[in-house]
């Protein structure tokens, strides 16, 4: 690989938000280079083994060598930082080329108009650090198109109350193939008065180029996937930006301070390579997407005289308002003897997805003032079949008793042969608010000596509120269903592997670190296209937001470049 080069563009991760500048980048005759902290593994590497995907550090740093600090309140509410090297709680998502693309579960979702202008829209919330964004859902319509062609969406536009503006009538690739408890749902939800619309997938339903389709393997989200199916950044963008010969990617390279030219801009990027040597590169464009917590991390390690609190951070910013996913999950139960032969038999087919999603709640009013506010999207799905974390989950009887031994035995012989369990996951507005941010610990440092992120997790007790309303939603339709052991959870904790904010993007230079065209205000060859740009989150995963963002940003470096 050549690395003495002055680069068009250095991209500093390779995930949702990088893929589809190198991808299209690449393919516009600009030389790019990719830094990725993590490994390059390619197909051939992935199993289903749940050891390595859910039980081990295999695709994620091990925490003795990078750990982060966790900031929570205690029950004296106070807030107490703790290492997780120390409590084994682990922020970091797929580290690797592709990062966490490679093992999402790839359940896409558009924002709606609504998520765009959630201040103007619904009004300040006291303690919420609500702001429109600097766009509208227009200007990222036919970015969301485009992902759905080249990544690869699978599903089918269904009309519903809040079905969001589209440029195409339908999803490219038809809906992947589902449980019969699809149409339980259905029936069960048309019965109380909800629309149940398809959920679309990141995953191919059909062939795409050198990709193969899904075969339903049974384990899906938080594997690497064996046939190329899920639209992961590395095999849907990335694979192919190498083919123009344009693209140099060089792995376990982690990138630990970004030097500008004494004028405002950005020239080189210094990493450590697999040896830990210290090395630089050189480029015109440098676009950051190293997710949200780690972009925020990077740019505040990188201070120097023009930038003393960090980088693009004069005014203070980054860092501030990190968000994740609202919410929570909740479950029921159901017995295969209560149900005939042929039903049970099809209830217990695996690897089938559910694919059902409600979204008749995005707006709701409020229990107490009786005024608009936003809701949220309520997704069905099965319990993970992993075994051991099944297994690990049912060692407590319902009065908190450990199982062992024969009781231990029978119960899991039980709970694995005859029932199922359907859940369903809350998503709402995680509110951004003066509790959640990104800093940098001033003891504790990763295995290159660098201070690692600490980050404080306060969240909003607005999202509690809605999350509890659509769960209870959520719940009306599994006892409509017949379920047993009907359960919610809605709570503050927030979802690891769904982290956006710390580098808001907006016309106000005093109030956001990026423009509308997610360029740093403050440095103009530096863009940040991961999840760090967004205001808000909506009340949808996030990941064809950044996936969309990201071919936009891309459109524009390429006019930037010419």
């Amino acid at each position: 690989m050549i690395v003495d080069k002055k680069y068009d563009v250095c991209v500093i991760g390779s995930g949702a938000g990088a893929g589809p500048v190198i991808y299209e980048l690449s393919k516009a005759g600009y030389s790019v280079l990719v830094l990725e902290k993590g490994p390059w593994y390619r197909t051939k590497d992935f199993s289903k083994d749940e050891m390595a995907a859910t039980r081990r550090s295999v695709y994620t740093p091990n925490l003795k060598d990078e750990p982060q600090v966790i900031e929570d309140l205690n029950e004296q509410g106070e807030w107490e930082a703790k290492s997780t090297y120390e409590t084994g709680r682990d922020f970091w998502n797929g580290n690797c080329v592709g990062g966490s693309t490679n093992f999402m579960s790839g359940y896409f979702a558009r924002l709606k108009p609504v998520d765009f202008k959630l201040l103007s829209t619904y009004g300040e919330i006291e303690g919420a650090n609500l702001a429109d964004w600097p766009i509208d859902y227009d200007d990222l319509e036919p970015y969301y198109e485009k992902v759905e062609r080249i990544v690869g969406v699978s599903g089918k536009v269904v009309p519903h109350k809040y079905l969001e503006p589209r440029s195409t009538p339908d999803f490219p690739y038809p809906p992947l193939k589902e449980n019969i408890v699809s149409s339980w749902i259905d029936q069960a939800a048309a019965g109380l008065n909800i629309q149940t619309i398809p959920l679309p997938r990141a995953i191919l339903s059909k062939k795409k180029g050198d990709r193969q389709s899904c075969y339903y393997s049974n384990f899906c989200g938080s594997y690497g996937c064996s046939s190329d199916a899920k639209g992961s950044s590395r095999v849907a963008l990335i694979h192919e930006a190498l083919k123009t010969g344009n693209c140099t990617v060089i792995p376990n390279a982690k990138v630990y301070y970004l030097e500008t030219n004494g004028r405002y801009q950005l020239q080189k990027a210094w990493y450590y390579d697999a040896d830990g040597q210290k090395k630089s590169i050189e480029a015109r464009v440098f676009v950051v997407a190293a997710q949200a917590i780690e972009t925020s991390r990077l740019l505040l390690m990188s201070k120097n005289k023009e930038f003393s609190n960090g980088l693009a951070n004069n005014n203070g910013q980054v860092g501030k308002n990190l968000i994740f996913s609202g919410g929570g999950v909740g479950g029921g139960d159901f017995y295969y003897d209560e149900l005939d032969e042929n039903l049970a038999k099809a209830l217990a087919k695996p690897g089938v997805f559910v694919n059902r999603t409600i979204q008749d709640f995005y707006e709701l009013v409020h229990p107490k003032t009786h005024q608009k506010i936003k809701g949220g999207t309520i997704d069905f799905l099965f319990e993970h079949a992993n075994p051991v974390s099944k297994a690990i989950r049912e060692k407590w009887d319902e009065d908190g008793h450990l199982r062992y031994g024969k009781p231990l035995k029978k119960h899991l012989h039980y709970y694995f042969t005859k029932l199922r369990k359907l859940k369903f996951e809350i998503f709402v507005d995680w509110l951004p608010n003066d509790n959640c941010f990104v800093s940098l610990d001033s003891h504790v440092k990763d295995k290159w000596g660098d201070p690692v992120a600490k980050i404080r997790i306060g969240h909003h007790p607005h999202d509690i509120m809605v999350g509890e309303v659509l769960a209870e939603k959520a719940k009306q339709i599994l006892v409509k269903m017949g379920a047993h052991n009907i359960y919610a959870a809605i709570s503050g904790a927030p979802p690891n592997n769904l982290q956006a904010g710390g580098c808001r993007f907006g016309n106000n230079p005093k109030t956001s670190v990026l423009n509308a065209q997610c360029q740093a205000h403050e440095v103009s060859n530096l863009f940040i296209t991961d999840g760090s740009f967004m205001p808000t989150g909506g009340s949808v995963t996030y990941t064809w937001t950044i996936y969309a963002n990201s071919f936009r940003v891309a459109d524009i470096l390429k006019q930037m470049l010419k």
